[in-house]
């Protein structure tokens, strides 16, 4: 999975909150997903990003996940779900789950969205230690991705000061969430050495420029964490007003999948075989 963050490289790496729609990312020919941890928290609960999911929920969720795609999994960690002991014990639960990356932030915990108000860090040296736990803690050669939420409350130079801090402590991947401009975007990957992700969030606070200019900025992959959620969220509503309003799915043929799509989704055919081939006499 290194690879697929060699600086300049520009991986599409579309968020998915649940099996299914990691299903569909791979169908489109995504080389790489993350499991989004808001996305799951908006599905899961009906509840906003504010570290109201706990660690036993999502490592399941990642399993379920793992079951359903071949292609490798960033999954998101929060903080480790605590300090540097819940994180290494997140390391070795998301390992079992099958993920192939980690992602753990350096809020206070409990956390909250990237790109809401209010967030809050903790200090610097802690998030090197609990780095350190995490990195120590691996077993099977997962990747640590290591996030920064500084740069809306400290500023974006203590933002880059932490990413070098985490690299030095044994991050694999890098990732500054929500800087506000394009030159602080192109900051990012110029100023500290490493293998860097940046998050497109639809409506936040981060401009979003072209896969070609971000990978021109020297950045290794490109995360839309919720668009696959996002859109799900307008077609749903779209035709649920619509069927409300009209008591028929009339007009909305081209805003749903058919049957037969949808069997394929979930890979029906391949549940017959098996069920033939293990049916016996």
């Amino acid at each position: 999975m290194l690879d697929l963050f060699t600086p300049g490289r520009a991986t599409m790496m579309p968020g998915a909150h649940n099996a299914l729609s990691a299903r569909i990312i791979e169908a489109a020919g995504f080389e790489t997903l993350l499991f989004t941890g808001a996305g799951f928290a908006n599905t899961y609960l009906g509840m906003p990003d504010m570290g109201l999911t706990s660690l036993k929920e999502v490592v399941d969720q990642v399993a379920a996940i793992r079951d359903a795609v071949d292609i490798p999994i960033l999954a998101d960690g929060d903080t480790g779900f605590g300090n540097a002991l819940n994180a290494r014990r997140t390391v070795r639960m998301m390992e079992r789950a099958g993920a192939n990356a980690l992602l753990i932030e350096d809020q206070v915990y409990p956390k909250r969205c990237g790109h809401f108000e209010n967030k809050g860090v903790i200090p610097k040296a802690e998030m090197v230690q609990k780095l350190k736990a995490c990195v120590d803690a691996r077993q099977s050669g997962m990747l640590i991705l290591a996030r920064t939420d500084s740069r809306a409350v400290e500023g974006i130079d203590a933002a880059l000061e932490r990413a070098n801090a985490y690299r030095e402590a044994g991050a694999d991947l890098l990732f500054v969430e929500a800087p506000t401009s394009l030159e602080e975007l192109a900051r990012i990957p110029k100023d500290v050495p490493g293998r860097h992700l940046c998050n497109m969030v639809y409506g936040g606070k981060t401009p979003i420029p072209s896969q070609k200019a971000l990978g021109d900025m020297g950045y290794g992959a490109i995360c839309y964490a919720n668009a696959a959620l996002q859109a799900s969220m307008l077609a749903m509503s779209t035709v649920m007003k619509h069927l409300k309003q009209t008591g028929s799915l009339e007009g909305m043929e081209n805003a749903v999948v058919s049957f037969g799509e949808r069997q394929k989704f979930v890979d029906y055919a391949r549940f017959v075989a098996l069920e033939q081939k293990y049916k016996g006499a």
